[in-house]
């Protein structure tokens, strides 16, 4: 199939202008991660514990709003796609407003079910496993409402096919990150209290940055144009957001009962996944990004009504996503020996960290694309009940 080029929405030069800020900007994030899990592993193994399982809670809550935006930018790309500007511009204040209301009303949920999470859903841990736990949960569930927020901003402006403020706020967020990981661990000696502490302003900057960008009026997209609930709009984001985000707390809330189960094996265990994590991220980091990309260019070719157009970009950019998510996965599982040295953990946790990084890359070259990507263009056009029936269905 080929698309002449005065018909394409996204040339070769726009689709790179939009992926490569994606993939910069997913690439900040996991080294930030890793930059983080190296420096709590030099506090010691039950920190890294500590902060891994709780991780686990927060990114599956952190999950369930990224797909709100992902909802909210596939609606608003989709009027784009219709010239239909102000109908964009409310379906982000809507979004705005939606993600606000529900984020600040989880994090009260969290803080009033803090026991059950730590005690209910890990289980006997060791002592100061469950010390640093709950140090970190009580810091770092402050921020969820500020990262819902951002992710929520960065899915409007990659509605707009603009990937470039997404990443410079991440870039912005992740420096400041890593520098409050340093000072308060390093200079203050505040352990897991400092990690969560740096979490917690970093996303809050990156929070009001991208929501005062978005107030530009000579954006295609804005907010703070209309005023009130539109139930319309909300509906429809929810249309989309809600089967995804229950597709992305089931494979998240899997992760956790699995987590649970890990905690059982002792510390070293919990350690070894935790650094597996980070490993695994980083192999499946192009995909992430191209997951991203394909909501932006196929839901504004579904919006125009051009299914041929959407058709021609799913396949170009699942292929382009096979092979740069196959080549970096290779080079994680090729330069392991070198990237787990940098944790200060034992060699037992090192080696277990090392075998489950090669069984997930190495299956991710093969499979995640079609797992992770593919969905993701069936969300685009509005089809949302299929994959999210599949992945409940897999996790189970």
């Amino acid at each position: 199939m080929k698309i002449s080029k005065e018909r394409q929405l996204f040339d070769n030069r726009a689709l790179v202008a939009l992926i490569i800020p994606l993939i910069i900007e997913q690439f900040l994030a996991v080294l930030v991660g890793m930059a983080d899990s190296i420096m709590v592993a030099s506090v010691g193994e039950a920190a890294v514990s500590g902060v891994s399982l709780v991780d686990n809670i927060v990114v599956l809550l952190i999950n369930i709003f990224s797909a709100l935006a992902t909802g909210g930018a596939v609606v608003a790309g989709q009027y784009l796609g219709r010239k239909r500007e102000e109908e964009a511009c409310k379906s982000a204040g809507q979004l705005v407003w939606f993600v606000t209301i529900s984020a600040v009303g989880v994090t009260a949920i969290v803080y009033l079910c803090k026991s059950f999470i730590l005690h209910g859903v890990f289980g006997k841990i060791e002592a100061d496993v469950m010390e640093h736990a709950n140090t970190y949960l009580l810091i770092v569930t402050a921020s969820i409402p500020f990262i819902a927020l951002y992710n929520g901003g960065a899915a409007i402006f990659r509605a707009m096919g603009d990937s470039k403020i997404p990443m410079i706020v991440s870039m912005i967020m992740n420096v400041i990150n890593v520098i409050g990981d340093a000072l308060f661990i390093f200079g203050f000696h505040w352990s897991v209290a400092g990690a969560a502490g740096a979490s917690l302003i970093s996303r809050m900057i990156a929070c009001f940055i991208l929501m005062w960008r978005l107030r530009d009026p000579k954006l295609d997209i804005r907010i703070g144009t209309t005023k009130g609930v539109n139930m319309r709009m909300i509906k429809q984001i929810l249309h989309i957001g809600i089967p995804n985000g229950i597709e992305n707390s089931i494979f998240q809330l899997g992760r956790v009962l699995t987590v649970s189960i890990i905690a059982m094996f002792g510390t070293t265990q919990i350690a070894a996944n935790a650094i597996a994590n980070n490993l695994d991220s980083m192999g499946v980091l192009p995909g992430t990004a191209m997951c991203l990309a394909i909501i932006t260019v196929v839901g504004r070719c579904v919006g125009a009504g051009d299914f041929e157009q959407a058709e021609y970009y799913a396949k170009k950019m699942m292929k382009l996503t096979y092979i740069i998510n196959g080549i970096c996965c290779l080079v994680v599982i090729l330069t392991m020996p070198v990237t787990l040295r940098l944790y200060g953990v034992s060699g037992e946790t090192r080696h277990l960290g090392a075998v489950l990084a090669l069984i997930h890359n190495g299956c991710a070259i093969f499979l995640w694309p079609a797992g992770f990507c593919l969905p993701n263009v069936m969300r685009a056009a509005n089809d949302v009940k299929f994959p999210m029936c599949v992945s409940i269905a897999s996790m189970f």
